[in-house]
């Protein structure tokens, strides 16, 4: 397959499916949106990845590749009706994009938590051979607040009730970061506006998160591993 992927950061990459999809064979064409490079033409791409970044989904004034972006995307999506995968800020643009509403959580969600699939999630392929409840890591200051028609919770938690979402067959949202490897804590801490929102939600918690995370990167990358395996099978069918 060929890979689109938007980055609007260079530390928020598709991490560890990086790996699985060189593997598999797949070609990636990364497009960083936020050093100015432009969206090619769709076309020739089988599969859209929109990853994370410290901008919100309606600074569009500020950010006017946004608008783009989002473009991009209900095309890809909608018109187009191909597999699409969006993770934190990429989660956010899927539903902005296709008329939902994303906002401002009461608070920031970073770090070790826990989601819980809904019925849907439950019986849906991408969470095949998953539990109910998943531990997973989490770093995002927003939140999808209303739901595109046509869109279906597959998890949530009381923090933010939309944490994974599919739209249509192929299109699916993840707020957590099923992408994690060893270098995302780190690499996340440098940058001011993360660094900010992990201090606004651990406090002093926050200098002790990558020794938090490093136990569960194993069990991280065996989710990856699943997400990845189970939504390939779904773009396949």
């Amino acid at each position: 397959m060929r890979i689109l992927v938007f980055q609007h950061l260079g530390v928020e990459h598709p991490g560890a499916f990086t790996e699985l999809w060189k593997e598999a064979g797949h070609s990636i064409e990364t497009v960083e949106l936020d050093e100015g490079e432009p969206v090619p033409l769709l076309d020739g791409f089988d599969l859209l990845v929109a990853m994370g970044g410290p901008m919100d989904v309606w600074q569009e004034a500020q950010l006017p590749w946004l608008v783009a972006e989002k473009k991009a995307i209900r095309t890809f999506v909608r018109d187009m009706a191909k597999p699409y995968l969006g993770i934190c800020l990429g989660h956010q643009l899927l539903a902005d994009a296709l008329g939902g509403s994303v906002g401002l959580m009461k608070a920031p969600e970073v770090g070790l938590a826990r989601v819980q699939l809904t019925q849907a999630g439950r019986a849906d392929p991408i969470f095949s051979g998953f539990p109910d409840e998943i531990e997973c890591f989490q770093w995002h200051g927003a939140e999808v607040k209303s739901l595109p028609e046509g869109t279906v919770i597959l998890a949530g938690n009381a923090a933010a009730p939309v944490q994974a979402m599919r739209w249509g067959r192929r299109a699916y949202g993840f707020q957590y970061h099923v992408e994690i490897t060893s270098r995302t804590v780190p690499d996340w801490r440098a940058i001011p506006a993360y660094r900010a929102s992990l201090q606004a939600a651990l406090g002093e918690r926050a200098a002790g998160l990558e020794a938090d995370v490093s136990g569960r990167l194993p069990a991280f990358k065996t989710a990856a591993v699943l997400i990845n395996s189970n939504f390939f099978s779904i773009t396949a069918a």
